[in-house]
């Protein structure tokens, strides 16, 4: 049994979506389990539906929302002939729901609407896919991972059950396994209240790997438009070069400090299992890609990780007192409470920096609270560079003229904070 993730970018086009059709025939004898996200910069689309509405700016929600309504229903009648009318018929249902919602006025948290809004992208394409792949005679059934992950309602960053999902895992989803494939969303799951949820932005990965340890998988497989995990990101450092193996470690690490490979959370439930975790590309399934697995990797190159849009909270202590264990204790218990988690801290004698993904209603809420017991500072506008694994000459290739604001090294990391 064997659990395949395709990401947006492997169903942005009429094309790309014919090849993971091609790639699941070729692997007809599999029981496979599939993660389908929404389709490419769907989820960015509905973002600003979710930013409009929660804004009062109810008309802009709803055109938003038609326009993305259209796309879906003109791909759905590209791909479909004799499954079409009970597609439609089910996304209109998706459809209304979400009009309905984008209606009402919002009294509640935007990380809520943020959940319930664009978590629908996925809901709508994988309803799509799910009877394309059908009609292509690749039998399946559409599951809604809402009723299969629970979880707490930490909106946008929710926290699994593992205990309930698991019981739901084996009671729906292994028996229709032994008959079809089974094709479910990425990225979200729900309370018990039935709230939608999500697993943090980009978490379709760690959807795979949680079916993928529930399930005792052989292996899960990504599938991406690269041909390989690469020590860079090739649209900022033209030679990035390919990685044919890494071990759980390594990806953790890159996870860390900000590579958009794999989701930060993805690795832990298959390394509890060792699970090999496969990276592919689908524009040629025939490509090695990348095996990450539990044994050791050696001579690796420099690893380059470069996050955009960093806020510094500058955080200094009022009556000049040294910052103890008391007031860290407070801020951590914030960042906890927030469930902000920073990039990089780094403590003086009465004061302490802390870097942040620039998620604008988080800071606000954090600097206020913040201001309670420190003076605060707050600039916008950075990028944090992590080179793992570095050298003095790929130091001197990446820094080399830029102001840092920040600075941390280790024997095996270097991290600098640059103003752009």
């Amino acid at each position: 049994m064997k659990v395949f993730k395709f990401g947006g970018a492997a169903v942005n086009n009429i094309e790309r979506i014919t090849n993971v059709k091609n790639i699941l025939k070729e692997n007809k004898d599999e029981k496979l389990l599939i993660v389908i996200s929404a389709m490419g910069k769907s989820t960015n689309a509905l973002e600003k539906v979710t930013e409009a509405f929660v804004n009062n700016r109810k008309e802009d929600a709803l055109q938003l929302f038609d326009q993305l309504k259209k796309q879906h229903v003109m791909t759905s009648k590209y791909l479909l002939v004799t499954h079409y009318l009970p597609c439609e018929t089910k996304l209109d249902e998706i459809f209304k729901n979400t009009e309905t919602l984008l209606q009402s006025a919002p009294e509640k948290s935007f990380d809520f609407y943020y959940d319930q809004i664009v978590s629908v992208g996925d809901l709508i394409f994988t309803t799509i896919m799910s009877y394309f792949l059908n009609e292509m005679g690749i039998e399946n059934e559409w599951v809604d991972v809402r009723k299969i992950i629970k979880t707490d309602n930490n909106f946008r960053d929710a926290n699994i059950n593992w205990e309930q999902t698991q019981e739901n895992v084996t009671s729906i989803i292994k028996p229709i396994l032994e008959n079809k494939t089974v094709v479910t969303q990425g990225f979200i799951g729900g309370t018990i209240d039935g709230d939608t949820t999500t697993l943090g932005r980009e978490g379709s990965d760690y959807t795979a790997a949680v079916f993928a340890n529930m399930l005792d998988a052989e292996s899960q497989t990504i599938w991406k438009d690269v041909e390989n995990v690469m020590n860079a990101d090739p649209r900022e450092v033209r030679d990035a070069i390919a990685i044919p193996e890494l071990n759980y470690t390594e990806v953790i690490e890159m996870a860390y400090y900000g590579a958009q490979v794999i989701h930060p959370k993805t690795i832990k439930p298959l390394q509890n299992k060792s699970i090999p975790l496969y990276v592919k590309c689908f524009l040629d399934a025939s490509l090695p890609g990348t095996v990450i697995h539990n044994q050791s990797v050696k001579n690796l190159p420099p690893i380059i990780v470069l996050k955009k849009n960093q806020v510094m909270m500058e955080l200094k202590s009022k009556d000049f007192s040294f910052i103890g264990e008391q007031n860290t204790g407070v801020l951590y218990g914030l960042f906890e409470q927030l469930s902000i988690r920073p990039n990089l801290t780094q403590n003086g004698a009465i004061n302490m920096i802390c870097v942040f993904d620039n998620r604008e209603h988080k800071i606000k809420q954090l600097a206020a609270k913040a201001s309670e017991i420190f003076d605060v500072q707050i600039t916008a506008g950075l990028s944090l560079l992590t080179i793992r694994h570095y050298t003095e000459e790929s130091i001197k290739r990446f820094t080399e003229g830029k102001n840092a604001l920040v600075t941390q090294q280790t024997k095996q990391n270097a991290t600098w904070l640059f103003e752009v």
